[in-house]
């Protein structure tokens, strides 16, 4: 059986460790000093050298030539597979025994984070005072994870991410070293790949050096699932160019060719992080950074390829994107409301007479508080700027006939049993909500700030936009706000309602 390259190169000394220079000077002038501590602990991402380090280390401490073979005075432990306080106190028997044939007694715990909280408290004494011929060295990805405790009874060194340039160079030279013919650029999209991490970047090269005589850009990209980047960049001209019928034919071909969907969305947002690094345009910025954070929610979605065709739906319509609610309203805040003037005349109203009646035209009408007032911030600056010209010169046309509020209860019950059989978490909480149409806006009022909060996430805000233009076969835009507090005392009946609703209860039964 052929032997993996990240094993095959594993590291066998310290000066053989790349990319974590700040550790193995450190260790290495302590070895020569002859000042061993009894505890370390190693912390970092995966796959950049914490356990060669941690097994080069408990040879060096004990003057052993490395070996692959494992040495009875060197243990490895999984934590993730003895995690129990059992597993910890059979480890105490163990310590007590001094080493068999080295100067210490090593036990390497790789993973220690998966210890449970029992076998911490039996672990801590213990590693606080060892006795003399025993050495801990711990290893972790999820050093947040461990107790303060156990962390101050440690030397601990913190692994960065290798850089870009070291992991391809390393590539490189792994490649020369297999006889493996790659082009550069392979060799850089692979790097870039592994995020950091030489065991990911190291398994790449040997997955591909089985692809053909020699690696090329195509094959990497073909063998990750990329989007070749001349597609990404005609779905990018597409969209700046606000050209929806083109954003959908790339996204339905690419999704044809078998693409994910969160690939899809990770390229586009590379190539838009780019772009905002050459441009400094204020509009076009904000524009693209708010596409960037949409397409952020992409691979966590429950339905993924729905979500990404929202979005560049929504980005290329400049109409929808100016319109979008601001980082305020999507944080959970409620929109701020303006109280109108109330000496100013409202916009004239066309009543059933229609508008080429001349007397119903010309009318003023005294504004009503209470509709002014539920209007968007930018509705009422329309407002009252028309209403400062003289009547004659105003240009009056048809507006869209008001919906009442029995049509709009019926339209959002249809929204809610359309949601109920897809999203039931999020219908449990939608279906608090008082709506209300105005001007294509349906504002979705709700008593508590946490309910507000859900509603205005992106992705929820997204489900809920699609279903009631579906219902609705129109153009919408929901904005989620805070109802006033009540004032008067509930009911015992409206208690029970408002504690079931304040924990996501279903309907309640009588």
């Amino acid at each position: 059986m052929g032997q993996a390259l990240y094993r095959k190169y594993r590291s066998r000394s310290l000066s053989e460790i790349v990319g974590q220079e700040h550790i193995t000077t450190t260790l290495a002038n302590a070895l020569e000093a002859g000042k061993v501590a009894h505890a370390y602990l190693l912390t970092g991402p995966r796959g950049v050298g914490k356990t060669s380090i941690a097994r080069i280390l408990a040879h060096e401490i004990n003057s052993l030539p490395y070996g692959e073979e494992s040495h009875l005075d060197i243990i490895e432990i999984d934590a993730a597979s003895n995690n129990s306080v059992e597993d910890v106190r059979e480890l105490r028997d163990k310590i007590q025994t001094s080493p068999a044939a080295a100067k210490y007694k090593v036990f390497i715990i790789d993973e220690v984070h998966m210890l449970s909280r029992a076998a911490f408290n039996a672990l801590l004494k213990t590693l606080e005072e060892p006795p003399a011929h025993v050495v801990f060295i711990l290893a972790t990805t999820e050093a947040h994870k461990l107790p303060a405790t156990i962390v101050s009874r440690t030397q601990r060194f913190q692994f960065r991410p290798v850089s870009k340039p070291a992991l391809a160079a390393h590539l490189a030279y792994l490649a020369k070293q297999e006889g493996i013919a790659v082009d550069g650029a392979a060799i850089d999209l692979m790097a870039a790949h592994g995020d950091g991490s030489f065991r990911d970047s190291i398994s790449l090269l040997d997955q591909a050096s089985s692809l053909g005589e020699k690696v090329t850009l195509e094959n990497v990209e073909q063998l990750l699932g990329r989007v070749p980047g001349d597609e990404i960049l005609a779905m990018q001209r597409h969209l700046d160019a606000c050209d929806k019928g083109g954003v959908l034919d790339s996204l339905n071909q690419l999704l044809g060719q078998g693409y994910e969907p969160a690939m899809i969305a990770a390229q586009l947002g590379q190539n838009i992080r780019a772009a905002l690094a050459q441009n400094n345009s204020g509009e076009q910025m904000t524009t693209q950074l708010s596409l960037l954070r949409d397409l952020l929610d992409v691979p966590g979605s429950t339905n993924p390829p729905v979500l990404l065709e929202i979005v560049l739906l929504r980005h290329s319509s400049p109409a929808l994107t100016k319109s979008e609610p601001t980082a305020d309203t999507a944080a959970g805040d409620a929109p701020r409301r303006t109280v109108p003037d109330t000496k100013q005349t409202s916009p004239v109203k066309t009543t059933s007479a229609g508008p080429t009646d001349p007397a119903v035209a010309t009318a003023p009408v005294k504004s009503h508080s209470s509709t002014q007032a539920d209007r968007p911030k930018h509705d009422v600056a329309e407002t009252d700027s028309a209403t400062a010209l003289p009547a004659k010169a105003k240009n009056v046309s048809t507006p869209t006939p008001a919906t009442t509020d029995s049509d709009v209860e019926t339209m959002w019950q249809e929204v809610l049993q359309r949601l109920k059989k897809t999203h039931n978490t999020l219908y449990g909480i939608a279906r608090m909500a008082k709506p209300s149409l105005e001007n294509e806006v349906l504002t979705l009022e709700l008593n508590f700030g946490f309910h507000q909060k859900r509603l205005s996430e992106p992705k929820n805000l997204a489900i809920l936009t699609t279903l009631t233009e579906d219902v609705r076969a129109a153009k919408t835009k929901i904005q989620c706000i805070l109802a006033a507090p009540a004032t008067v005392a509930p009911s015992q009946q409206d208690a029970v309602v408002t504690i079931s609703n304040i924990f996501g209860g279903a309907e309640l039964l009588d």
